[in-house]
C-alpha cells in the first residue's frame, strides 16, 4: 500500500509538471478546431467579405473562388484561413490549403520560403502526402488578431 502511494504521488507530479504544456496544446487545438469551425460554417460569407475587399468577382464556371482553412504541414494543426481561385470544378475539389516553410543561406541573407498549396485532403501529414490540385491558385490569406 506504501508503494502505491509513493507511486501515485510520483504520477500526480509528472501530470502536474506537464500542466502548462498540455494546456497550451489544448488550447491550440481548441482553437484550430474553432476556425475550422468557422470556416466550415461561414465560408461563403467569409468569401463574400474577401472578394469585397479584393474587388473580385466569380466568373461563372471559369474562376471561382472559396475559403478554406489553412493547415500546417508537419502536425496537421488548422493555422487560419485562405481564399483559393480557378475553375470551379477543380475549386470544388479543394478541402484546404497546406503551408509549409523552409530557410536556407544563398551566400547573404538567409532567404525564407511560405509555400501555400492548395490540396484535396485534410490529412496531410507531410510533403509526401500532400494531395495538391493543379489549376488552383491562393489569391488571400486571413488572420485573426487575438
Amino acid at each position: 500500500m506504501k508503494h502505491v502511494r509513493s507511486l501515485a504521488f510520483v504520477a500526480l507530479g509528472l501530470v502536474l509538471g506537464q500542466v502548462p504544456t498540455v494546456h497550451a496544446q489544448f488550447d491550440k487545438t481548441i482553437k484550430g478546431t474553432l476556425i475550422l469551425l468557422a470556416v466550415d460554417r461561414y465560408g461563403k460569407d467569409i468569401n463574400k467579405f474577401v472578394n469585397d475587399v479584393t474587388r473580385t468577382q466569380d466568373i461563372g464556371d471559369e474562376a471561382v473562388t472559396r475559403v478554406v482553412p489553412i493547415l500546417t504541414v508537419g502536425n496537421g494543426t488548422y493555422a487560419g484561413a485562405a481564399q483559393v481561385n480557378g475553375p470551379r470544378r477543380l475549386v470544388d475539389t479543394v478541402k484546404a490549403v497546406a503551408q509549409m516553410e523552409g530557410e536556407k543561406r544563398i551566400i547573404q541573407p538567409t532567404v525564407r520560403v511560405r509555400g501555400l498549396i492548395p490540396v484535396s485532403d485534410r490529412a496531410v501529414k507531410s510533403l509526401e502526402s500532400l494531395k495538391r490540385v493543379p489549376g488552383v491558385g491562393v489569391t488571400a490569406t486571413l488572420e485573426v488578431k487575438l
